[in-house]
């Protein structure tokens, strides 16, 4: 007969093994993007300007950005540097510009250092697209 310890050391193993096999779902690059965004979006509101109930931050929103213009709201006061920039927001230049925002656009007001991982500046492009 097993005393009363080896059993509970025993169901503590069986418990602590419950669901091993079960492999979490990996995350889409748009949810890892996401996650990465969270850091952007204390300055950048992800939602269409127009509506009504996005909020204003001290970013413009990033909604729709890929594929757009730089400095393309009337209605926000960008930097003159990135009103003169005349970028498009296309996966090169972003991907460039996250990485280093002062080097793609030097004075802007952007205060954000950069992201210096690839893998994490593609999840947050990826994640972008999908704001329209």
């Amino acid at each position: 007969m097993r005393s009363t310890s080896s059993l509970s050391a025993l169901w503590l193993l069986a418990l602590a093994g419950c669901g091993a096999d079960e492999a979490a779902p990996a995350q889409t690059i748009e949810e890892r993007g996401l996650s990465a965004f969270r850091a952007c979006a204390v300055c950048h509101a992800r939602t269409d300007p127009a509506d009504p109930e996005t909020p204003r931050l001290i970013g413009p929103s990033l909604f729709g950005v890929v594929g757009a213009p730089s400095a393309r709201f009337a209605d926000y006061d960008y930097s003159p540097a990135m009103r003169r920039a005349n970028l498009v927001w296309d996966e090169a230049t972003l991907d460039a510009y996250i990485e280093h925002p002062s080097a793609v656009v030097p004075g802007s007001r952007m205060s954000y250092p950069g992201e210096t991982d690839a893998d994490t500046r593609a999840a947050i492009i990826a994640y972008l697209k999908t704001l329209r």
